[in-house]
């Protein structure tokens, strides 16, 4: 193994390793922060890695992990809306807040590409326990249990997660400025 050998491998796998951990983490900084770590784990393991067939996968489930696990040992320390409600006059939480999904031809006209990163500054903006649910079962292909596994949460909270993360991703698409018109001219 050559450095250069290293770095080729690197560049390879370094967009899937970084879009991976910022659609998790919903922060640039910290995606950085994961995808050097992940990159650390691959540089000690490249031996076996630069002949594997699987070594994308690899790559993807050790950046998954290392993102959860980001997640979860800072979860204290972020503030959640999963219990938003609507509030009478004396504060007293009522029912929950409801978001309204737009409809199905939303983001027909635009290119894939534009639609992509549109959509990828969208989920940042989304809280983590929207975001990360999401991104596991939209991009990772991941089944509602093993979410609700790895997330140490039950299974009808990924699923309400989910929901009212898709609609919250709605909101946050509509409110970035975008109208149905500039997206069919």
């Amino acid at each position: 193994m050559t450095p250069a050998d290293f770095t080729t491998f690197m560049r390879n796998y370094q967009d899937m390793v970084y879009s991976t951990a910022v659609r998790l983490l919903g922060n640039e900084a910290q995606a950085e922060d994961i995808s050097q770590e992940v990159f650390l784990k691959a540089y000690e393991r490249f031996d076996d890695l630069c002949t594997s067939p699987t070594a994308g996968g690899w790559l993807k489930t050790v950046t998954t992990n290392l993102s959860l696990n980001h997640l979860q040992r800072y979860r204290k320390r972020w503030r959640f809306f999963s219990e938003r409600v609507h509030r009478d006059d004396e504060g007293r939480g009522t029912e929950p807040v409801e978001f309204a999904a737009p409809d199905g031809d939303f983001l027909a006209g635009v290119d894939k590409v534009e639609r992509r990163a549109w959509l990828e500054r969208a989920l940042e903006n989304l809280p983590e326990h929207q975001r990360v649910p999401l991104v596991l079962y939209h991009f990772e292909d991941q089944p509602y249990d093993e979410i609700a596994r790895r997330l140490g949460v039950s299974l009808a909270k990924v699923k309400t997660d989910i929901l009212r993360g898709r609609a919250a991703l709605a909101q946050v698409l509509l409110r970035s400025g975008a109208s149905h018109e500039n997206f069919h001219s």
